[in-house]
């Protein structure tokens, strides 16, 4: 049976990346027990939450950002996805995988919400 739960609990981590902010949010809402599943949905959060950020802004800076937009959003776009794969991946495997900074941020932010 423990098993059956550890299954559970690396599956339901590696899908707080699968929608990036949007799952990531849902399961800190739903969780609040499992430190595992909540680190990642906090990183997930954080971490796509600011690719989406910058991609917005990079679309509102009129000219620059859009000349910058249309040269850096494919490269952008490539990484998040190879990003995206190797954290879920990583979370499937139970591995709690920390990013450079952003990892830092997520057990930061876990720590105040407890």
């Amino acid at each position: 049976m423990a098993e059956k739960n550890a299954s559970n609990e690396k599956m339901m981590a590696a899908l707080a990346y699968f929608l990036g902010p949007v799952t990531g949010i849902i399961f800190l809402l739903m969780e609040k027990k499992n430190a595992y599943i909540r680190f990642h949905a906090m990183q997930s959060t954080i971490v796509f939450g600011a690719i989406l950020l910058l991609n917005i802004i990079l679309g509102i800076i009129p000219v620059l950002g859009w000349v910058v937009a249309l040269v850096l959003s494919p490269l952008i776009t490539l990484l998040s996805f190879v990003l995206w794969i190797f954290l879920m991946w990583k979370a499937y495997n139970g591995e709690k995988y920390k990013l450079p900074y952003f990892g830092e941020l997520a057990e930061k932010q876990l720590a105040k919400l407890k």
